[in-house]
């Protein structure tokens, strides 16, 4: 059956339970009336951070939070919330680095389910949600037993939209003005209501993406060394997103049954166009190499889930089961004429090089869920296991063409059928098998000033990897790992106003799909060889949060949050002592479990009305985050890879009720990271981002809006020091030295809502 036909089911299957549910129509629970789409869409209001009453740290942010500025995706909401950091390209927001760590340290979940992804480190990109979707972001702080524990610096939870969320419907088109004058669409809609005994939420999407770059490099031999080329290069990404939501919510007496699906389609292209040219000059004479990369990109993502719960046994039982798919086709193309560096004009030696490679991904989970609440004297008790079933299949072919050109053109010569046969690539061919089953326990209590949660949680892990290109001893790998992961939380009401919570949890990481490969791949790290370690163990980390939130008026909010996570069982790169492919001086490095590592920092935020100082209609939002770590490595001590030293987002609104209107504007700063492997160190830091927004109401159904992104022409400045050996890198003997310097445009878009 195809994806399409899944798809439909998830919409229309629950309308055949109508018959049944309409018996017990007299008997439906009353809910909470959901918003009508004026007050979503087209009310004026200033929305803030919502103050949750979870005992676990939460923060959560309404999507009317971040609509005013139409953010495109996921990942451009995220970027304002607290502690959220991306090391992407100029306007790009894909792996979500909370607290500044690595992606594959940050849970993302889909209504609070886990997604797969592309990434070898488990990660998925939050750029692949379309942010017409959303309902709320959530910041979940701390781990709970009745979630995954593979959260050490949290999770990010994208709740998407459902029949309860609003009452209506509404049409959105508008157009995004690009800094190379390119325009692209962007049109969809949502309608909510009453269908049969339940309420059916259906929605649709369909948006322009282009990203056009510039990036200078410059390479030199070493630090205040000669210059030894330049780099001109032009990166343009180009694509349309496909997506469409729906869900069925059906009440009945005692119970509640909730179907759900969502798809979404990215079909992009990355074209990328460089030129070199020798010492500093810029000049026909001076040409190095000449170089075309492309890539056809087109990645599916779907969901499909099911929630039931109703009153039994004493209290109440909930099921719940999902299955979602990544699938991701990458065909790149990079050809390059190359000229000979030390003699002009061009000698006959020179040559043409030329690589075609696919990718095919496809990873899938099924996940299930069976619970039991019950109501005991000293609270609620919780029992219940999740299994996760995880395929993924990777493989991923290529031909590499060189060829002697008498007197190459100026311009890359075509060369038709050049390619062929398409060979895997190291570490390319491989399927992973990963079979979890995790019981847990969880008990909770409240009070008038008190609520506490308190649980353990066993994780169990079965893995299979199977990996062809691999010696054939070593092809096929089995492991088996069980952790176990206690966790606590107080939250106690100190006054109406002021709440404090403390939190402490395990989590665990575990290993990237790339570290557990047993495949060899030569000259990886610098000129030393890579082959991963099927027998990595998980990183585990004991997390503290403490927090301070205090209620400011009617709808403000401040808090503060004091963290820290001492990671135990780190996987670093090591040095096997066998001799690398590359002969004397190199070596073959491994990923082990290797020593500890610690995290902390210091979580401010800020949203409120300056209702105090005679300013009901202007609110101020404002975060930052102090971010600090420690780790030991081959090298000596550095912070976690690539963790920005801290997060800044400061912004306001002013609505102008007697004018139907309101304007206002978003500034945000990330803070340098440093990175450091075996024969590469990064330095990067980013430049400062500033948004701006004006809107016009008209009547009570239909808003225009126009915003400005990247309006100050942000752009992200890397500093690559390179080496081939590890006894080089010791030495700081470079093998190459370089500044890169990447720029992108401002991006307007004009956005009209009209409701009905």
């Amino acid at each position: 059956m195809k994806k399409s036909a899944y798809f439909a089911l998830a919409a229309l299957a629950p309308l055949a339970l109508a018959t049944q549910a309409k018996a017990q129509e007299s008997a439906l629970a009353a809910a909470a009336a959901p918003a009508t789409v004026e007050e979503l869409v087209v009310s004026g209001e200033i929305v803030f951070r919502n103050r949750t009453e979870d005992t676990v740290p939460t923060l959560s942010y309404d999507l009317e939070y971040f609509q005013r500025f139409e953010p495109l995706t996921a990942g451009d909401a995220m970027k304002r919330v607290p502690s959220v950091a991306f090391l992407s390209d100029v306007l790009e927001s894909d792996g979500a680095r909370l607290r500044g760590l690595d992606p594959g340290y940050t849970q993302i979940l889909i209504n609070g389910e886990r997604v797969p992804g592309a990434g070898v480190d488990r990660s998925f990109f939050v750029d692949r949600i379309p942010a017409e979707l959303i309902e709320r972001i959530e910041v979940v702080r701390s781990s709970s037993a009745n979630r995954s524990g593979d959260a050490v610096a949290g999770a990010l939870n994208i709740v998407l939209r459902d029949g309860h969320s609003l009452e209506g419907g509404y049409l959105r088109a508008g157009a995004i003005l690009l800094d190379d004058k390119r325009v692209r669409e962007t049109v969809g809609g949502v309608y909510a209501g009453q269908v049969g005994p339940g309420r059916l939420l259906v929605g649709a999407n369909m948006q322009g993406r282009r990203n056009p770059k510039v990036k200078v490099s410059r390479r030199y031999s070493e630090p205040g060394g000669e210059l030894e080329d330049i780099e001109l290069q032009t990166d343009t990404r180009n694509g349309t997103d496909y997506s469409a939501n729906a869900s069925y919510d059906l009440k009945f007496e005692g119970g509640s049954l909730e179907l759900s699906g969502y798809f979404v389609r990215t079909d992009r292209r990355e074209d990328e166009d460089s030129i070199e040219y020798a010492g500093g000059r810029i000049g026909p004479a001076d040409l190095l190499t000449l170089n075309d990369n492309n890539v056809d990109i087109v990645t599916d993502n779907w969901t499909l889930g099911a929630k039931y719960d109703r009153e039994m046994l004493g209290g109440r039982f909930k099921a719940r089961i999902g299955y979602a798919a990544f699938e991701d086709a990458q065909d790149e193309v990079e050809e390059e004429t190359e000229y000979l560096r030390d003699t002009r004009p061009f000698p006959e030696d020179d040559r043409f090089t030329g690589d075609l490679t696919f990718l095919r991904l496809k990873d899938t989970e099924f996940t299930a869920q069976l619970a039991q609440e019950f109501d005991l004297a000293v609270g609620e008790l919780e029992v219940g296991v999740q299994y996760v079933g995880k395929d993924r299949a990777t493989e991923i072919t290529a031909d590499r063409n060189r060829i002697t050109i008498p007197n190459p053109p100026a311009a890359r010569p075509t060369i038709p059928g050049a390619y062929g046969p398409f060979l895997p690539v190291a570490g390319g061919v491989s399927t992973i098998e990963e079979r979890r089953i995790d019981p847990y326990v969880m008990l909770s209590g409240k009070s008038d000033r008190l609520s506490w949660e308190a649980g353990l949680r066993y994780e169990t892990t079965e893995t299979e990897i199977v990996d062809e290109t691999a010696e054939a001893a070593d092809r096929v790998r089995e492991s088996d790992e069980a952790v176990l992961l206690p966790s606590a939380h107080l939250q106690w009401s100190l006054s109406d106003r002021d709440r404090l919570s403390l939190s402490v949890a395990r989590t665990v990481r575990r290993p990237s799909f790339n570290q557990l490969s047993p495949a060899m791949l030569e000259a990886e790290l610098g000129d030393n060889d890579f082959i991963g370690n099927p027998e990595l163990e998980s990183e585990t980390a004991w997390g503290l949060d403490l927090g301070l939130e205090r209620r400011i008026g009617r709808r403000g909010v401040a808090g503060v949050n004091l963290f820290y996570r001492s990671v135990e069982n780190l996987v670093e790169v090591a040095n096997t002592g066998e001799e690398g492919s590359e002969g004397e001086g190199t070596f073959v490095f491994t990923p082990q479990n290797t020593g500890d590592g610690k995290v902390w920092g210091i979580e401010f935020d800020l949203s409120t009305p300056l209702t105090a100082v005679g300013l009901p209609n202007t609110g101020v939002f404002l975060n930052y985050s102090w971010l600090d770590s420690e780790i030991t490595d081959g090298f000596g001590e550095r912070r976690f890879n690539d963790q920005s030293d801290h997060v800044l987002n400061v912004g306001f609104i002013q609505d102008l009720p007697e004018w139907k209107a309101a304007f206002g504007a978003t500034y945000r700063k990330q803070g340098d990271a440093f990175g450091r492997v075996v024969g590469e160190e990064v330095e990067t830091s980013y430049g400062a981002d500033l948004e701006l927004f004006v809107e016009k109401r008209f009547g009570d159904r239909f808003v225009l809006r126009l915003t400005g992104s990247n309006l100050l022409n942000a752009s992200k400045e890397e500093v690559f020091h390179k080496f081939a050996t590890f006894e080089d890198q010791l030495d700081r003997s470079y093998d190459e030295y370089e500044l890169e310097s990447e720029e992108a445009g401002p991006v307007f878009q004009l956005v009209g809502r009209v409701t009905f």
